[in-house]
């Protein structure tokens, strides 16, 4: 595997945690939001990965792509507030699904995910310029 490969696999990689970082903001950003009904409450949402394989299955994985972002079944927070403007005709209002916890402990998962990559990138432009200078 040539050394610029290795720099598109590491790419793929930042790319997947970027957008669970995005995902994670959004969810972060909507902890707090109510609902008076079910369908409308905010429900946390998760991306799921997938391994890039090329050629056959004896080949070593080539990246990694996100395959798309579910929604957690997870049920929602339902809160007695009948003084609330958002309450229903008995009183509730809905809550989303998100753990603050969870959430706080993936995005550090993501943002060390991230910095290995850029490691990754690093050591091999490092290599790639310490070949160039072999030639010397």
């Amino acid at each position: 595997m040539s050394l610029f490969k290795v720099l598109d696999i590491s790419g793929t990689g930042m790319h997947a945690q970027t957008v669970r970082l995005n995902t994670i903001a959004s969810n972060m950003a909507n902890v707090d939001s109510v609902s008076s009904n079910k369908d409308e409450t905010y429900r946390s949402k998760q991306p799921v990965f997938q391994t890039i394989l090329e050629g056959n299955m004896n080949e070593p994985a080539m990246g990694v792509r996100v395959k798309e972002i579910v929604e957690s079944q997870a049920p929602l927070k339902m809160e007695y507030n009948p003084n609330h403007p958002m309450a229903n005709e008995e009183g509730y209002i809905f809550r989303p699904n998100v753990d603050i916890n969870e959430e706080m402990a993936n995005m550090l998962s993501a943002s060390r995910s991230y910095e290995t990559n850029i490691e990754v990138m690093n050591t091999s432009k490092q290599l790639l310029l310490r070949t160039i200078q072999l030639g010397k």
